[in-house]
């Protein structure tokens, strides 16, 4: 431990690279629950859905969709949420759930949500794939 400060200075790059993984990695881990998104697990959409008459807002592509998507889901694309938010407005009070091939895509849009006003937003952890890994139905075609 005496010669930490001589190894710090010896190795400068190596160091700085350290203290930069070790910030992104803290990001990553506690990134959405300081920026105040609400991570759910498959149990909990569940639970919202049936208690709370949440609503499911399908993130992906039009042809993802269709292959398999969570019952009575919406199915939005990333590209025109912003266009379609009247489409949430009566979802505003009950929650409106987020989900995506793997929960990256939802965490940023929610953010936006938030940004307009939305407090009951919810993002499904792990997106789709965390739904299936739970063994939870996925219903296939167009709604």
């Amino acid at each position: 431990m005496e010669r930490f400060p001589e190894f710090v200075a010896n190795h400068l790059f190596l160091f700085s690279l350290l203290i930069a993984i070790l910030t992104l990695l803290m990001w990553n881990l506690f990134g959405d629950i300081l920026s105040g998104i609400k991570l759910v697990i498959p149990d909990e959409v569940t639970r919202l859905i049936n208690r709370e008459d949440a609503k499911v807002i399908d993130l992906r592509s039009q042809s993802e969709f269709e292959k398999g998507h969570i019952i009575d889901a919406i199915n939005i694309s990333v590209d025109q949420l912003g266009n379609q938010l009247d489409k949430l407005k009566p979802y505003k009070d009950k929650g409106i759930i987020f989900c995506c091939t793997n929960g990256s895509v939802s965490s940023r849009e929610a953010r936006k949500l938030m940004n307009e006003g939305y407090e009951k937003v919810y993002c499904l952890k792990g997106g789709l794939l965390a739904w299936e890994n739970a063994s939870l139905p996925l219903t296939k075609g167009l709604k």
